[in-house]
């Protein structure tokens, strides 16, 4: 039987709302922050409890979740009084990930690295405090993490959100940190910080990013950035397996380098456009 990491931390999300932007829509902006509001663990959500996870008033969410039961995103059941996701948001990921070429082409190469190294590659991009996985394969037979396509990690914890963090553009960064550090509890963002900087470093000095069981105690993770040619696209390749497996030793010098090697094979494969 597979043996797999504990419970993967779920973070209430938080969409990031511009001041003073005449363009941003914040009405679109909520509905999208409520849909957001359900999870693998947090299925099936009231009013009450979709307020608290999006941060937003009782009464706006009331009319958002009519609004989005209306239109298909959400089902509503009369007799728990309770909202979950509707096909019509399966139908918009289906449509992202339709659209992912890089996905077929990024496949057996992943497969191939997660065999190789026993432990699970990942492929993902941001959604605002989250990663969110586009692939997944699986390497070790006795020991495979409980992710899926669509799962999502938080963004600050994980290696893969450093990895694509390292990737931005350094003004993007900046921005980025002035974001969390707005939003996350001030006992929080210390840390939060210290770990950005550590990333940055360790990219700078060996060109990926780590986490040694900041996230989960059982998975160590090395991860780097995919950038496309034309910078306007970023995603992050992982890979994450238990110490026993991955120690750190092993991580710096044979898997770290591989995962390079993978993503400058991913990179050529698709010419940089993805």
């Amino acid at each position: 039987m597979a043996k797999t990491p504990g419970k993967m931390p779920d973070e209430k999300p938080r969409a990031a709302k511009p001041a003073k932007d005449r363009q941003f829509v914040t009405a679109l902006a909520r509905g999208l922050d409520i849909l957001r509001a359900f999870t693998p663990r947090h299925p099936v959500l009231g009013n009450s409890e979709i307020a608290q996870r999006a941060h937003l008033p009782k009464p706006t969410v009331t009319r958002l979740t009519y609004t989005l039961t209306q239109l298909g995103y959400l089902n509503y059941s009369p007799e728990s009084g309770k909202y979950s996701l509707s096909v019509g948001v399966l139908a918009l990921g289906y449509s992202f990930l339709a659209s992912q070429d890089i996905r077929a082409i990024a496949r057996p190469m992943m497969q191939e690295f997660a065999d190789y190294a026993r432990a699970t590659v990942c492929l993902a991009a941001r959604d605002q405090p989250h990663m969110v996985f586009l692939e997944v394969c699986q390497g070790n037979p006795t020991f495979q993490m409980r992710l899926e396509v669509g799962a999502r990690v938080p963004y600050g914890m994980t290696a893969l959100g450093r990895a694509y963090h390292c990737g931005l553009p350094e003004a993007a960064r900046a921005a980025m940190l002035e974001e969390h550090r707005k939003t996350a509890r001030k006992e929080d963002w210390e840390g939060f910080r210290a770990s950005f900087e550590k990333a940055a470093r360790d990219y700078q000095k060996h060109g990926f990013c780590v986490s040694l069981g900041e996230w989960n105690k059982d998975v160590y993770s090395v991860a780097v950035p995919l950038v496309s040619r034309d910078h306007s696209k970023i995603l992050a390749l992982t890979c994450s397996g238990p110490p026993f497996e991955m120690p750190r030793s092993r991580i710096f010098e044979e898997l770290g380098p591989r995962l390079i090697q993978l993503r400058d094979r991913l990179f050529a494969a698709t010419g940089g456009s993805f």
